[in-house]
Formats: C-alpha cells, sequence, structure tokens
C-alpha cells in the first residue's frame, strides 16, 4: 500500500493491479535515504481489511508457523515475511490492528506510532492525500532495537509542517523494571479473550512483578470500555467511508433506516457510520477528545497498559463470506471476528501508541503478543519496555520451518 517508483500500489484491489505511481511515499523515501534497501512489497488483503492476507491479485499469504493459519492483516505479508526470514525491517500501516494483530499471530514486534508522527502521505489509495483518522504507519521488525529505527526513519513531519514543527519524542519514562508502574488488562466484556492468551499476558505481569514493577490488574482509564467501543466503530467507518461510491451511499442509507435503533450489531453500526451526518461525526470526536483526557490522567499515575492484541491466537483461513459474518474460536465458542477490533480501539481511537511484543506461546504452539499501550508521544516507553521484554523474558523465535 507504500507508494514506491516502478512497483504496483494495488491495495488488494483488482482495479488497481496495474496502478504505478510516479513518485515515492514520504516513507519510503526516508528509508532510501538512511539507506535501505528495498527489495519487494508484501501481500495485503482487500482494501486492507482484513485479519487474513488474501486477494485476487496475489493470492493467500500464510502464516509460518502454521501455513493452514492466518498470519493476520492487513500487514500480513510483512509479519510473514518477518518471520519467515525473508526480511528484517519492515513498514505497515495501523487503523484497525493491522499491524498490531499481524505481530501478535506472528511472534515478531510491531508498532502503532501516536497519531500524527509518522506522515502518511503516499501510503493511500490514489488521489488521496489527506490523512486518514485513526490511521497510522509504523514499522515492523524481528527485534526492538529495529523496531526503534524503523520508527526514527518513519516519523517527523511532513515537508509541508517541517516549518513550524519538528519532533522530539520524549525519553522512556524509566531506566529500570524495577520503577515501572504497571496496569493489567487481561479480558473485557467488549471482546472475550482466550484463556491461553491471557495466560501469556498474565506471565508477563508476573515476570515484571518479579522484577520489582509495580502492577495493577484493575488500574484502567476512567471510562466506560463498552461506550469507548461504539465511539470507534463509528470514528473507524466514518474514516474508510469515502470509498464507497454514490450507489453504495444510497444503498447504505436505506439499510440504515431500515435498522432497528436497538440493533448494536457491528454490521448496524458500520452501516450508520457509513452515512453519518456531520454534525454526529462532531458529538463522537467530542467524545473522543474526553476519552482522551481521561487516559492522559490514567498515565499521570501509571507508566503503561499492557493487554492482548487479539482474542486468540491465529486462526485458520476462512475466506468465506463478508469479514462481519465470520467467527473465530475462543474458549470453545464461536464468537464474531470483528469482536476483536476492541483490541485495536482502545488505544486507536484516542490517538496513544502501543507496542507488540512476543509473550511466548500458546499449547498449540502459536504465538502470542502483548500490547504495550503508553501515553500520547511515549512511543519509546513502549518500545524500551518491549525491548526489556525481548532481553530478560522473550524474545522472536523463528519458526521451526524456518529457522
Amino acid at each position: 500500500s507504500f507508494d514506491v517508483v516502478g512497483m504496483p500500489t494495488t491495495w488488494g484491489v483488482p482495479e488497481l493491479k496495474n496502478n504505478y505511481p510516479t513518485r515515492n511515499a514520504i516513507a519510503v523515501d526516508r528509508f532510501l535515504a538512511a539507506g535501505a534497501i528495498l527489495f519487494g512489497k508484501t501481500n495485503v488483503p482487500l482494501y486492507l481489511a482484513d485479519w487474513q492476507t488474501f486477494n485476487a491479485i496475489y493470492g493467500t499469504t500464510n502464516n509460518p508457523w502454521d501455513l493452514s493459519r492466518s498470519p493476520g492483516g492487513s500487514s500480513g505479508g510483512s509479519a510473514a515475511a518477518l518471520a519467515a526470514g525473508l526480511t528484517a525491517l519492515e513498514a505497515g500501516s495501523d487503523i484497525g490492528a493491522s499491524i498490531r494483530n499481524p505481530a501478535h499471530y506472528c511472534g515478531v514486534f510491531g508498532h502503532k506510532p501516536t497519531w500524527g508522527i509518522c506522515p502518511p502521505r503516499g501510503q493511500a489509495l490514489p488521489g488521496i492525500v489527506a490523512p486518514t483518522d485513526i490511521s497510522v504507519i509504523g514499522p515492523m521488525a524481528r527485534s526492538a532495537d529495529d523496531l526503534e529505527l524503523g520508527l526514527s526513519i518513519m516519523a517527523g513531519p511532513d515537508d509541508i509542517d517541517a516549518a513550524g514543527w519538528r519532533l522530539e519524542l520524549p525519553p522512556p519514562r524509566r531506566s529500570r523494571l524495577a520503577d515501572l508502574k504497571v496496569a493489567v488488562m487481561l479480558n473485557d466484556p467488549c471482546s472475550e479473550v482466550d484463556n491461553a492468551v491471557q495466560e501469556r499476558i498474565a506471565a508477563v505481569a508476573e515476570y515484571l512483578g518479579k522484577q520489582g514493577a509495580t502492577v495493577s490488574f484493575s488500574a484502567r482509564p476512567a471510562l466506560d470500555t463498552a461506550e469507548a467501543h461504539r465511539v470507534y466503530i463509528a470514528l473507524l467507518r466514518a474514516a474508510t467511508s469515502g470509498r464507497q461510491t454514490d450507489e453504495l451511499v444510497a444503498r447504505n442509507k436505506e439499510i440504515a433506516a431500515q435498522l432497528d435503533p436497538s440493533d448494536q450489531s457491528y454490521f448496524a453500526q458500520m452501516t450508520r457510520a457509513n452515512v453519518m451526518l456531520h454534525r454526529d461525526w462532531l458529538a463522537l470526536n467530542n467524545r473522543r477528545h474526553q476519552m482522551r483526557l481521561a487516559w492522559a490522567e490514567f498515565f499521570r499515575e501509571w507508566d503503561v497498559l499492557i493487554c492482548p492484541a487479539a482474542a486468540s491466537a491465529a486462526f485458520p483461513h476462512d475466506q468465506q463470506g463478508e469479514r462481519h459474518e465470520r467467527t473465530i474460536t475462543v474458549n470453545g465458542k464461536q464468537v464474531p471476528t470483528t469482536d476483536q477490533l476492541f483490541w485495536a480501539g482502545y488505544s486507536g481511537v484516542v490517538y496513544l501508541p502501543s507496542t507488540v511484543a512476543p509473550a511466548g506461546f500458546t499449547p498449540d504452539g502459536l504465538p502470542v503478543g502483548v500490547q504495550i499501550i503508553g501515553p500520547q508521544y511515549g512511543d519509546r516507553t513502549c518500545i524500551w519496555l518491549a525491548r526489556m521484554l525481548e532481553q530478560e523474558f522473550q524474545g522472536f523465535v523463528p519458526p521451526p520451518n524456518f529457522p
């Protein structure tokens, strides 16, 4: 999805198979200027809108840990390439966990930067130059050091902003685990988490506690998670609603008008958000900024919040029907795949940085990642903790068939 001169930018869309950009994305130019060797692109799902990676142009990308399972999405090609040893550094985008989810599924590192610090120009559909709400671009790697290297290259103002400001991210809040204050969130009614994933997040918390960190399983921002999830889904779907044709907008208006007001299914929320009035968006945006203040107050006392990146480990390929119609298995039950968006939006809707780092494996041998959420512009704190865990708890492990 990043524009590179001489390579097609398809977004997995068949109609864009021969879309060859005339200039590089800003991030691409920055990597090249830093000495990177760019030797290809990796696969994405249609419109970057899935936790699987398949499309009609390039087919299906498999998870290196189990070829019958998804590598995640939308940056599933990036995560699979990293895990399989094809490359050491990748770039992805994230509006609905598209960096964090594949990092978790494939056992690599991924960082979703604070919104706005990495200019996305050139990572967009043809003709789009405005940044997308909630969406960010960021690095993926097999180590925390490489993750920080990638962020240092990608971050900084766009040329049109650089005359007025420069980026100086603060250093990590702590230098020792013993001084760290960690909130831990294992589960939430909005998205039940599989026990195998919860156990690995709990193991991270236990390890941090043994190193002297202050650990709380009850500390939370002062906000209602169900409301936060509703706000996120509405703003997410509003942010991507510009892709609709006039005919689809008209159809969605008809469907929205026929929906029962009490219907809070993902499909209903998505449909309403696709055609919402701007005044409704403004009210949601105001509520979002109230939640940002609640998070800022929370981070006055706590350094990070750790939680799952998704509800389960990598699931088997399932390309039938629409995404909102599919299910995954969580604790032996079938639940909507879209429930997992909660773990994307909890930090994403309020523009916060979060890093996913390897946290071990399920009893079935599938990778599990821990999501480390930090304060706004606290990107280096998130990556610092990922580095400490890598050095002392769990780092990247290559899949058995890709040593």
